[in-house]
Parts: C-alpha cells; structure tokens; sequence
C-alpha cells in the first residue's frame, strides 16, 4: 500500500539533517593550514538535493583525505549566485571551491579569476575527463581548457501524469507544442481536487523564471538582440512568447506561482498536485525518489515545447571550480574530484539509491546497469535534449550572444532578474505583458549601449 505522505530515506535523513549545519557556516571565513599540515577548505554550494547528497557522504571524503577539512557555504540558487559572485569578482577569496554553471565559466575564465584545471584532472587516476558528456565538457571549457567539472547537468523537458492522460483519453506527443501543452493543462486543471494542470516558475531570477520562459521566447522566434545588439525584448514574437507562458501559469497553473522556483514546482509535483510540468532535466532526481515522492510510478518524460523550432531545450551544468584566489588549489581538487569522479556516481547508488545518481555530466553514468534499469523512462529524452541543446537547434534567429536561457554577458545577471521580476509581476497579476516587456526593453537597451548599439 502507498501511504498518504512521503517517508523517509537515508537519503531524506542525510539531507535534512545536515542541511542547516552547512546553512550556518555561511560566515566561515577562508580555511587555514593548521597544525600538522591539516588544511580546511571553504566549499560554496547551491542547496539543491544533490549538493545536499554530498554534504551527507563527506565522511567518505574526510576518510580518504584525513588532512583536509571541508566546511559548506551551502545557499539558495538565487543567494548562492550572488555571494559566489561577489566574492570571487572582488578576488575575496573566502572561498576555495565554488559551485557555478556554464554561464559563468567562460566569462571568468576569461578574466582570469578561475583556475586551469586540466593539470589536476590528468594526475587524478580515474578521473576521465573524456567521459563528460560533450556538450557539458565543451560550455565548462575555455579556450580548449578546463574550468569548471560538471558535478550535474541538465536541459529541459517535460514530465506529466501518465495515468491522469489516460484517464482523460489525452495522448503526449513526443514533441508536443505549446498549443498542444495548453491544451492539456486545460483539461486536466482540478482545482477542486487540489490539482493544477500545470507548474511552471515564477519567482524572479535570469536563473529561475527566465530559466523555462528563455526557451519558450527562442522556439516562438524571439531574442534578446540582434546582430546588432538592437533589443527585441517588445518584438511580437518575444510578447507571443511572454503571453504564452503568462496566460498559461495563470490559467491552468500552481497557487502561487509567481513566487514559486524550482524546489516550489518540484514539491507540487511530487506531491500529487500538478499534472504537467515543465523545468530542468534533472528534476528526475527529485520525481522518482521514493523517499519524497508520491508519483514516480505514474509519470513520463517528453522533449520540451516547440513552436517554431525541433528543439527548445536548454544547457545547463552545476559544476564546481577553484578560484585563482585560493592559497589551497591541491585541496580544493581533492575534493572537486572526489565529488566529480566516476566512483562518486558508484558510492551514491550503493549508499543512497540509484535514482538519486547525479545526471546529465558523464556518459558512463546511463552504463551503469541499475541507473539504466530506474532511468529508462527519461535516459533517452534526457540524453536527446542535451545533445541538441544549442541554438541551431533551439532558436529561430542568430544572436550576437552565446546561451539558450541565458545571454552569456556580464551583465546578465542583473539584467535578466530584473526582467524576470517585471515577469514574475505580470504572472501576480500586477501589470500586464506589454507592460512589463515595455520595462524590460528599456533595461536591455542600456545595456546594448555599451555594445555599440545606437538608439
């Protein structure tokens, strides 16, 4: 019999119970070598349930590295970005490991504020640097070297209710449209049964809710700019985009929903309360774990919604670098490798459950014959959406910029969150879509100004 609520895995224990000690180590200053070599390292994390994992399995990295200890800045996406940010562009180095994404690995590799880590990775027996998947390797790369491993990785698709399709007579394509999603969140919307046909983010954020929205606007024909860096932010296929994804949250969508991020739509899936949901790839983790939650037998996974294009996936990778700032590089690798190595992947599934495997960053991980057996339902459109995650694939138009859901400048991260604010402000019902893109087009036109861009 299935209980009426989640119970309780190692897994869930391991996370809960470590979760706020890492929480309040974020006013550790940087680690210091103290007596008999010992060195402590400072490891900011993002708290997402595989950080969590890690921080629960330390005691099998502190047994092979007894020198080293490790202490965890652990901290909301939205939190995290900012204090990583602002330490290693400031060269703070309270730091010595930082977990950052494909965004940020390029730009600051570029300005010299990360360490070159393909020296590290060949003296690491084992480590296999060849095995990352392709696409994954290549965004962490700069100029054909390392600067960043991926710890996870992941593009966008879709899950939904399967036995709620067909209670409905609904069939999911393999690639459905939105007019097809839209029409599905309809039907299946039960608010009366405490039911939403559909989750979709709302919280602000260039890494929250223009997470998914970025992706609607490139398979509707929108971007940012042009290839003149003229802003398209109040083009007709960027307001069809918006509208979109606007009008579909609001219709047929969560209770709260321009608050909710990631882990708010993950828990409303689990749960029971959301018939379609479309976010990261690596919300498998979380959908099938039995430890929390209630649907991971009666679920399905699809490629992301098209319009205009055959994909409309994105790329992404939390990943983990050593800025240049840090006195303690050999530590700090010692552990992005016990972290990042293959038989990382082999102690999670022994100790945690195969399904709570880290996905999306090596090839060998969908080899492993109890992952693949539990992945076989969303290995493939995991592994199709990744490989086709660029921007032939994925938008109508050439850009000036790299990135699907987000535009690879510097100054994107306060550009995109304050238009996901004006975003997240027309899901609540406070301004209308127009206005918001009109808002959101004046904050991208000062910023293509200082690429040469004329208004």
């Amino acid at each position: 019999m299935r209980s009426k609520g989640p119970g309780l895995t190692r897994r869930t224990l391991l996370g809960a119970g470590l979760g706020g000690a890492a929480l309040a180590l974020s006013g550790c200053s940087g680690g210091r070598t103290g007596a008999g070599g010992r060195e402590s390292i400072v490891v900011a994390i993002v708290s997402n349930p595989q950080m969590q994992d890690a921080i629960g399995l330390i005691e099998n990295f502190r047994a092979a590295h007894p020198n080293i200890d490790v202490r965890f800045v652990s901290l909301p996406e939205n939190e995290a970005r900012a204090k990583i940010t602002a330490s290693v562009a400031s060269g703070g180095g309270e730091f010595d490991v930082v977990m950052i994404s494909n965004y940020e690995t390029p730009i600051w590799a570029a300005n010299g504020w990360l360490t070159n880590l393909d020296s590290y990775m060949s003296e690491t027996q084992g480590y296999n640097p060849d095995d990352f998947i392709s696409t994954i390797g290549d965004a962490l790369s700069y100029e054909n070297n390392q600067y960043a491993v991926p710890f996870y990785g992941e593009s966008s698709f879709m899950v939904y209710r399967e036995d709620l399709f067909e209670e409905a007579g609904l069939s999911m394509p393999e690639r459905p449209t939105w007019d097809q999603v839209r029409e599905f969140a309809e039907v299946l919307h039960a608010p009366d049964q405490g039911r939403a046909g559909i989750a979709l983010r709302g919280l602000a954020g260039w890494g929250e809710n223009l997470a998914p929205l970025n992706t609607v606007i490139n398979t509707y024909g929108g971007r940012w700019f042009d290839m003149n860096w003229r802003p398209m932010l109040d083009s007709p296929e960027v307001e069809a985009a918006v509208n979109t994804y606007v009008d579909t949250v609001r219709s047929w969508g969560q209770p709260g929903a321009a608050t909710a991020g990631f882990g708010d739509c993950l828990t409303q899936v689990a749960q029971g309360n959301a018939a379609m949901w479309y976010d990261a790839s690596s919300m498998v983790n979380g959908i099938q774990d039995p430890g929390s939650s209630l649907v991971g037998d009666k679920v399905n996974y699809t490629l992301a919604p098209t319009m205009e294009t055959d994909y409309a996936g994105w790329l992404y990778a939390w990943s983990l670098a050593v800025p240049a700032t840090s006195p303690r590089k050999q530590a700090a690798w010692d552990f992005i490798a016990w972290m990042t190595h293959p038989d990382y992947f082999q102690l999670v599934g022994e100790e945690l459950g195969w399904e709570a495997l880290p996905p999306g960053s090596r090839d060998s991980t969908y080899e492993i014959p109890e992952y693949a057996e539990i992945a076989s339902n969303y290995a493939r459109p995991t592994l199709d959406a990744m490989g086709n995650a660029d921007q032939e694939n994925c938008m109508v138009h050439e850009v000036p910029y790299d990135g699907l859901q987000f535009v690879a400048i510097p100054e994107f991260q306060d550009l995109g969150t304050r238009v996901g604010q004006q975003i997240s402000a027309a899901i609540a019902g406070q301004q209308t879509v127009t206005e918001a893109l009109d808002q959101s087009q004046r904050f991208a036109e000062a910023v293509a100004q200082t690429y040469g861009w004329e208004a």
